[in-house]
């Protein structure tokens, strides 16, 4: 067997073992096992614990270090075992991964157990002495995210475990591997919004106070607002509803609530806080409450020698130029940038969430590669 079959085998048949034990948010156990069971014999010194309570827990977690050299350079990998439900229609099994022509399919191949194989399968080339690599993966990304990756940076703080660099490897890809990569996120925060009127009969207008008028009145306030034009690397920002809800099943009755949700994606000319205090003004002016829930905050790592590292790593294995990006939604970037200087990157994400989705067997192998050159290069800058 040539050393790319060999190679090609050992991603694949790690993807495929990770894939198989089921792991819907919040993953915990069987999952975890198994990719202890792949780092151990690789010499990493494994952490797990369980975090926070129902309902948004208890989530698993795994700290996994392989300690170089004194004064060293620490490369992290960083991820989540965790994924979304699988659904209906799959044309085999979520959980029993099928190689199909060229194709490895299953519920987490591309989000992103496809992406922790390519790190184990690279870091298995990299010599211990050539400085310290940790692996900071949590079972709850596609959850609340309350109990999963803020859990571990407060255990590698109590640890003194901070590493240099931390690549996150979501599916970054959009339509061949190595043509995006993710260096900053926007902010995300919803908003819950409510009006209290007073219920009435419709016949009697004057007798009640109709809080659907005062909340539609509200929204197309915050719907006209234009809160940015966008900068040099965001996209502008956007203030969208996301529910209204007056619960009234009578035909002749005026309510005496009424309710919405907004959601705001922001880039980094706002703050959580600040969008929340002027989304509560609005709702205040209309006799209405809002209570906001901030679920990260805009950040960038600014191009630079880690961005550089990394495309100079996609360019020698694909030929593409990446495209340094801050599209998309949420990911627990938006906790590790408080850590380290994080970027995203991995594989095509034209089938995550996706039923039967699936990874092409080839960037597999080409993601072990890129992983393997990037490491090499991190450790190795002074």
């Amino acid at each position: 067997m040539s050393q790319t079959a060999s190679l090609s085998a050992s991603v694949v048949e790690l993807a495929e073992a990770l894939i198989a034990c089921p792991s819907v948010t919040p993953a915990t156990g069987m999952v975890f096992d198994c990719l202890e069971g792949q780092l151990a014999p690789l010499g990493f010194e494994i952490t797990r614990f369980l975090a926070g309570e129902a309902p948004d827990g208890p989530v698993e977690n795994l700290f996994a270090v392989r300690r170089g050299p004194a004064g060293s350079r620490h490369f992290s990998f960083a991820g989540h075992l965790d994924v979304v439900p699988p659904g209906e229609g799959w044309t085999s099994g979520a959980f029993l991964p099928e190689r199909r022509g060229e194709l490895l399919y299953g519920r987490g191949a591309v989000d992103m157990k496809g992406s922790i194989a390519a790190m184990v399968a690279a870091v298995a080339q990299i010599p211990a002495d050539a400085g310290t690599i940790s692996f900071i993966i949590t079972g709850d990304e596609e959850g609340p995210a309350r109990f999963g990756t803020l859990a571990l940076i407060d255990l590698m703080r109590e640890k003194g475990e901070i590493p240099d660099l931390c690549l996150v490897g979501e599916p970054t890809s959009v339509n061949r591997l190595g043509d995006m990569m993710k260096v900053g996120r926007r902010g995300s925060v919803n908003i819950w919004l409510e009006v209290e009127g007073v219920q009435g009969h419709v016949a009697y207008p004057h007798l009640a106070d109709n809080p659907i008028t005062r909340l539609v009145a509200m929204l197309a306030e915050l719907d006209a607002i234009v809160l940015d034009e966008g900068t040099d690397w965001f996209q502008a920002s956007n203030l969208e509803v996301t529910d209204l809800t007056v619960g009234n099943p009578a035909t002749n009755v005026i309510p005496a609530k009424a309710s919405a949700r907004i959601s705001i994606r922001f880039n980094d000319l706002h703050t959580g806080e600040g969008l929340a205090s002027r989304v509560t003004e609005i709702a205040r002016a209309h006799g209405g409450s809002a209570r906001a829930v901030i679920s990260g905050e805009a950040f960038l790592t600014q191009p630079g020698p880690f961005s550089a590292m990394l495309s100079e790593a996609i360019e020698a294995e694909t030929g593409t130029t990446p495209e340094l990006s801050t599209s998309g939604g949420t990911s627990d970037a938006r906790f590790l940038k408080d850590l380290s200087p994080v970027i995203e990157f991995g594989l095509c994400n034209a089938t995550m969430h996706k039923r039967d989705e699936a990874v092409a067997i080839a960037d597999l192998e080409t993601l072990v590669r890129i992983y393997t050159r990037v490491t090499r290069a991190a450790l190795a800058r002074i």
